[in-house]
């Protein structure tokens, strides 16, 4: 083996060793961990590409549905793992992370600061981790219950929120730039509450619920067909209700020159139904008149 060989043998059995033994201590602490190799998991999948299994099967190879808190079987990941340079710390139950990105002229760090004005919040000090790019891993807490999504740069440019399912590297490990390590201004400080401001940032919009139109028709409804015509148009979504307007009224006249609907009930019910659903009376009524020329053409 040459000096070269040896070298970097040495070195890769130096990273794996600061890797697991840092890793044994998040766990200790109730962090579960897994190994990582270059912030990727480091044990291959025992499944084929495109698998949904999330460790169901009980093989290891589920990258974050590894992370485990228990001492021995983050022995057996490690073993099963001698290339790993670094662990994760699955985001989990409570803990959510924060990475913020400074390269490529894009500056996490700046956009946090940002919020915080904009939204009224100050940045707790918490855990931070500096990242080899100059970066840093925020760890945070949420209340008991509530599921924070992953996304990628949704709250911001350089600002990626590490949810269920995610994780982020722990410090002592070591990627293709360097090393992550604990802010030494810091150290390690327990991971505290994200602010309730930013906290509603990183959470999904509510789902729009919008109300059930509701179409009654008036006695005497000269029609099934003509009924069906204002289904259409009250069921139309925001982007296309004056096309459907128009489709249904085309309808309506070919059934009028037929004998089947009165020109009145065409117009009364269409128009009631266009307005209902937030058109403009007269948009409504220009709409339909044009579909009667359209229809005589």
């Amino acid at each position: 083996m040459s000096a070269w060989t040896r070298a970097r043998e040495q070195a890769r059995e130096a990273a794996w060793q600061c890797a697991y033994d840092n890793a044994q201590r998040a766990a200790a602490q109730g962090l579960a961990v897994f190994p990582t190799r270059n912030k990727l998991p480091a044990i291959r999948s025992p499944h084929d590409k495109g698998h949904n299994c999330k460790g169901d099967c009980g093989q290891p190879g589920h990258g974050v549905y590894d992370a485990t808190t228990d001492a021995a079987n983050v022995r057996r990941l490690f073993g099963l793992a001698p290339h790993a340079d670094g662990y994760g710390i699955a985001c989990s139950g409570r803990m959510v992370g924060l990475d913020l990105d400074r390269k490529n002229g894009v500056d996490g760090c700046a956009t946090l600061n940002r919020l915080a004005r904009e939204h009224g919040f100050e940045i707790p000090q918490t855990v931070t981790v500096c990242t080899p790019s100059g970066g840093f891993h925020l760890w945070l807490t949420v209340p008991e219950g509530v599921t924070v999504p992953n996304s990628v740069g949704r709250l911001g440019p350089g600002i990626d929120v590490r949810g269920t399912g995610g994780y982020v590297v722990g410090p002592g490990s070591t990627g293709r730039n360097g090393e992550y390590g604990f802010h030494p201004n810091l150290g390690y400080v327990e991971p505290q509450p994200v602010p309730e401001q930013l906290l509603t940032l990183m959470l999904p919009p509510e789902p729009v619920v919008r109300p059930q139109r509701s179409y009654a028709p008036r006695e005497g409804h000269p029609s099934r067909a003509l009924e069906g015509l204002v289904r259409v148009v009250l069921t139309a979504p925001p982007n296309t209700r004056n096309s459907r307007l128009y489709w249904a009224a085309c309808k309506a006249w070919d059934h009028v020159r037929d004998g089947h609907l009165a020109a009145g009930d065409v117009e009364d019910e269409l128009i009631g139904a266009a307005v209902q659903i937030g058109l403009g009376e007269a948009e409504a009524r220009r709409t339909v008149a044009s579909a009667e020329r359209g229809v005589r053409a």
